[in-house]
């Protein structure tokens, strides 16, 4: 039965990579903004209060944290357009396994949230930033990173069916922003008011942006810092994932 579903969500991840092929624009716009963000947060907006060093040392592992957060709405959107143009009718009619499509839709994500790290490390390493913690931590960092993204995109996915329209996906996708902005992604929790840094501190992004500089860093690594960034995805992923299947299941039905 595994088998059976890893082959149907394989075949679902075929089905979007091929879309890709067919609107490369989208591809090439997912890959474009987190660069310009970096460039802008880094060169035009500045920031870094309270930050000690180098602040491309700082500012690089929190972007690249701060991007898995963001860019959502694409894979929200995929998912309530097959649900309401009918696309999912006609995938009932196969012999699929239940959540294939989610999965599949997933999987073509975490593709591109690849491509989207894989640019990111280039352009910061342009940019003359270096990591010093060895090929094993740079390896964990991204793991890491992945981990995070997979764990928002199920809260996205959840989202977005219990949004039902395509329409809708752009004034949920908003709920995200907060996520990402009240974290350490650009600046110390110490900079910030005490209530403030207490709510930055615990938000997850936070902590997943914290492990990724301690891997990138040449010192040693706080492993309560990597536990956490594992933990809390984990414990979103053991939330959201099933209660997205099982609102799939009840609006296919």
């Amino acid at each position: 039965m595994t088998t059976y579903a890893l082959t149907d969500s394989w075949t679902m991840t075929r089905r979007e990579l091929a879309h890709w092929a067919r609107q490369p624009v989208q591809v090439v716009v997912a890959l474009v903004f987190p660069v310009m963000l970096m460039l802008m947060f880094g060169y035009l907006i500045g920031g870094g209060r309270g930050v000690q060093g180098e602040y491309l040392d700082y500012l690089i592992p929190g972007m690249l944290a701060l991007t898995m957060a963001f860019g959502l709405e694409g894979t929200m959107i995929a998912v309530t357009q097959d649900l309401t143009k009918g696309v999912v009718d006609r995938f009932r009619s196969m012999p699929m396994a239940d959540g294939a499509v989610l999965v599949g839709r997933s999987g073509a994500d975490m593709l591109q949230s690849v491509l989207v790290l894989a640019a990111l490390t280039g352009v910061g390493l342009a940019l003359g930033w270096r990591t010093h913690g060895g090929p094993a931590a740079f390896l964990a960092a991204m793991g890491l990173l992945l981990l995070f993204r997979f764990a928002m995109l199920w809260i996205g996915i959840h989202l977005a069916l219990v949004a039902g329209r395509p329409e809708m996906v752009q004034a949920v996708q908003i709920l995200v922003w907060p996520i990402g902005f009240l974290s350490n992604a650009l600046a110390t929790p110490a900079s910030m008011p005490d209530w403030l840094g207490t709510v930055v501190d615990w938000n997850p992004l936070s902590h997943t942006a914290t492990a990724v500089r301690d891997l990138f860093a040449a010192g040693p690594v706080d492993t309560a810092d990597v536990w956490s960034a594992v933990a809390w995805p984990l414990g979103l992923l053991a939330v959201f994932f099933p209660l997205a299947v099982r609102r799939f299941g009840r609006l296919c039905r």
